[in-house]
């Protein structure tokens, strides 16, 4: 990782979100985000928008089955 290397912040349809090089093709199934700058500019973007670990699909299957949200361990 080189000290002055940019990062973007990619996302995909489960919303679910990494950080890439802005020299590396974004992946086939992810989108960037309005974030780009050091690593550790997108971490902390990635800190405060990823909230839920859990993929979208498994979210809406279990509000659809009325699976209470369990927050921590």
């Amino acid at each position: 990782m080189a000290q002055d290397e940019r990062y973007t912040v990619v996302v995909n349809q489960e919303l679910q979100y990494a950080t890439v090089p802005v020299s590396w093709p974004v992946p086939p199934g992810w989108r960037t985000t309005s974030q780009t700058g050091t690593v550790e500019e997108c971490l902390a973007y990635v800190e405060t928008h990823w909230t839920d670990m859990r993929p979208m699909s498994l979210r809406r299957a279990m509000d659809q089955a009325g699976t209470p949200r369990v927050d921590g361990p």
